[in-house]
This record gives C-alpha cells, structure tokens and sequence, in this order.
C-alpha cells in the first residue's frame, strides 16, 4: 500500500511513510470490507460515514508538518484511522466525533493497540476542544462549506490546519497557517469528503 500508492505520489517525509506502515488499516474497518483494507479507495464504516482512501490520509498528515511535541486537533474521528496515524507522529491527539457509535468503536480499536496519546470526545467538530487550546495543528475530516474560522481560533500562533472545503460539487482540500489574525490559506488538491455533520442530524443516523 505505502510503496504504490503513496510514495509513487510524491510523500518522501520518512516519519509519515513509517507511520502508514505500523497501523494496520485493517483493524479500522467493518469485518465485510477486510480483504479490501489497503486497497486505493475509501470504504464505508458505516452511519454514512467512510475511512478516507490511504493517500488521502497521508497527504493530509503529511501537509500538517507534525513534530513529536505537537498537540493535535482532529475533527472527524471516524473509525479511528488516521487518528491512530497521527499519534504515531504527535505529542498528544485530541479528536471529535459527532456519532457516538464510531466514537466508541474507534475507542476499542485504539485501546487494544495501546495508543495512549489520545483523547476522543463525542460531540459538535464544529465546536472543537476549546478546553485544551490552542493546538499546535488542526485537522478536519469532514467538508466544511468555507474556512472553519472557530477551529483557526483554537489554532495556536504559527500553527497549521488542514481541511476540506466546498459542497458535494466541488470540494479542495486546503492547507492554512497562523500568521498574527491572519490566515495564509494554500490550496493542496481536489478531494471529496463526507460534509460535517450536525450532532442533530447524528442522532437520526
């Protein structure tokens, strides 16, 4: 997975490469979907929700520019894959997931591989942890309709988000950093994301 479809896409960055490697993606998605795990898409896990294609999980990390002291917001825990990945990398992952559900069964996955570097909460992405910024980087699994400014002010200074912006018609996945009130936003590449999903809109799910 690692050799094809991501270094032959251009992510050299060693530490990101070695961090796809250790997760096994395979114990991230429902029992139907295994034998497809390292395949090159996104797979459904349920609640309308999917675990993002490999690369698209790497680009992200990659774009974050993580360091090993860094404290991270992750919005759209999912099944706890890229989660698991990031705290290969981080200090410490604070991650939002709006669906109980998924939540509580990234929690086991999570657990049972020992990740102790991470925090999981049920509730609104669009809301973050405001308890424990400002975080070193910001990263949003969910298609926002334009920049989520209430996650940049949970952004500390010099500090990096990653997102997915636009609707079901077109989305980019954008690349900011802290600089002062401002944000310099870079676009990275097209992407399709699920869009954020309201707690309750969730709970019909």
């Amino acid at each position: 997975m690692v050799e094809e479809q991501i270094e032959t896409r251009g992510i050299t960055n060693g530490r990101v490469l070695a961090a796809m490697r250790d997760v096994p993606r395979h114990m991230f998605v429902p029992e139907s979907q295994q034998h497809h795990a390292y395949e090159d898409h996104p797979l459904p896990i349920g609640y309308g929700q999917t675990i993002s294609q490999p690369y698209i999980v790497a680009a992200m990390v990659d774009a974050l520019e993580l360091k090993e002291d860094h404290r991270v917001l992750e919005i759209g825990t999912g099944s706890g894959y890229q989660t698991a990945v990031l705290a290969r990398l981080a200090g410490m992952v604070y991650s939002v997931e709006v669906i109980p559900a998924l939540s509580l069964a990234a929690r086991r996955v999570l657990q049972q591989l020992d990740f102790r570097n991470v925090r999981l909460k049920v509730g609104d992405g669009h809301e973050g942890w405001p308890e424990f910024a400002p975080f070193d980087r910001v990263v949003v699994s969910a298609a926002a309709q334009t920049m989520p400014f209430g996650l940049v002010e949970q952004l500390g200074q010099g500090g990096r988000i990653v997102v997915p912006v636009g609707s079901e018609s077109g989305q980019v996945l954008m690349v900011g950093v802290k600089r002062g009130a401002r944000l310099i936003q870079r676009p990275l590449m097209q992407c399709v994301f699920v869009p954020f999903v309201r707690p309750e809109h969730a709970e019909a799910r």
